[in-house]
């Protein structure tokens, strides 16, 4: 830096794949801060879209087609009280192929016949959630999953949501990014061993602010450790999102949808918000092409009813987004 208010800005873009060409980018340029922000976003913004477009049009299936759906928040928010096989037999009469499995202390006994319902109707299983509490070394949660994962031979994604404790907000930000880090460490080296990703769950608080969960990455840079986005819990971030979503797309391992209203902490069916469709607009138009969750957390006590309401949002969104080959999924 030379002068207060200038940077010397560098944006390098590097190991961004396109049409089989590595592209690397370079710009040095005394500018205003400001323009240095403004820079950077543009070029980051035009070539996630480009990716994205190329993707579109190279014949792979739409993004946000039925075939890349994944349920999610259809365990423990469901007033039918599904057991494991008719969960399956639900998922596969709405046609969504993957799950993501959200569990609580009830469901451990179920563990083993949710695998074998899920195989035995050809539905993939998309991620393991796990709550973890501040000392993840002792944390019951923590066992009881990698025991069942290794003993089943499970690979698949691992949804992590942290939660520190008390003392965790006296620290300084760098105390907290270390702290969290060594926790997030630990679960992703146990899930390395046995073939599994781990994503970091945004649910509000510290570890569910995008920039955080980036400096933990930042700090490991262990490969198998990513990001899941939920819109359902990003009711504080959506004016920020154009802004940070290039940042966490080459860290984004799942995206689950939800509609929003700013101003507002309630979860809404997709398609009922005001902000849910600028939002998929953005991630339509990226490089984005991993799964797309859709949730019934507080959309209906029927988990089957909740599914219908939000793929039915989305179809709204599609026809207003005119992306005609996702719409022709669900026909």
């Amino acid at each position: 830096m030379s002068g207060l208010g200038e940077c010397n800005f560098s944006v390098p873009l590097s190991g961004i794949l396109l049409n089989n060409c590595t592209f690397h980018l370079q710009r040095n340029a005394m500018v205003s801060l400001n323009s240095c922000f403004r820079i950077a976003v543009f070029f980051s913004v035009i070539l996630f879209s480009v990716t994205g477009l190329k993707a579109q049009r190279d014949g792979r299936s739409p993004l946000f087609g039925r075939q890349n759906l994944v349920a999610w928040c259809v365990v423990p928010f469901d007033n039918q009280k599904r057991n494991p096989q008719q969960r399956s037999e639900m998922l596969n009469d709405l046609k969504i192929p993957r799950l993501a499995y959200d569990w609580r202390t009830e469901h451990i006994p179920q563990f083993d016949d949710e695998i074998d319902a899920l195989k035995s109707h050809h539905i993939q299983l998309q991620s393991f959630w796990l709550h973890a509490g501040h000392d993840v070394r002792t944390d019951k949660n923590v066992e009881t999953v990698f025991t069942f994962l290794e003993k089943r031979k499970l690979k698949t994604q691992i949804w992590l949501m942290w939660t520190a404790n008390k003392e965790f907000e006296q620290l300084t930000q760098e105390q907290k990014v270390d702290t969290a880090a060594n926790a997030v460490r630990y679960i992703a080296k146990r899930a390395a061993a046995i073939g599994c990703t781990v994503g970091l769950y945004n649910h509000n608080e510290w570890f569910g602010e995008p920039d955080n969960q980036l400096a933990i990455i930042e700090k490991l840079k262990m490969k198998n450790l990513g990001i899941v986005y939920n819109f359902n819990h990003a009711q504080d971030q959506i004016e920020k999102f154009p802004e940070f979503f290039p940042r966490i797309l080459p860290h984004l391992i799942a995206l689950n949808l939800a509609g929003l209203k700013k101003g507002d902490q309630h979860i809404y069916p997709i398609g009922e918000g005001d902000s849910e469709e600028e939002m998929i607009a953005v991630v339509s138009k990226s490089a984005y092409r991993g799964p797309i969750g859709i949730i019934n957390e507080d959309t209906d006590p029927d988990a089957k009813v909740g599914l219908q309401m939000n793929m039915a949002g989305l179809r709204k969104i599609l026809a207003h987004l005119g992306d005609e080959r996702a719409l022709k999924t669900y026909d």
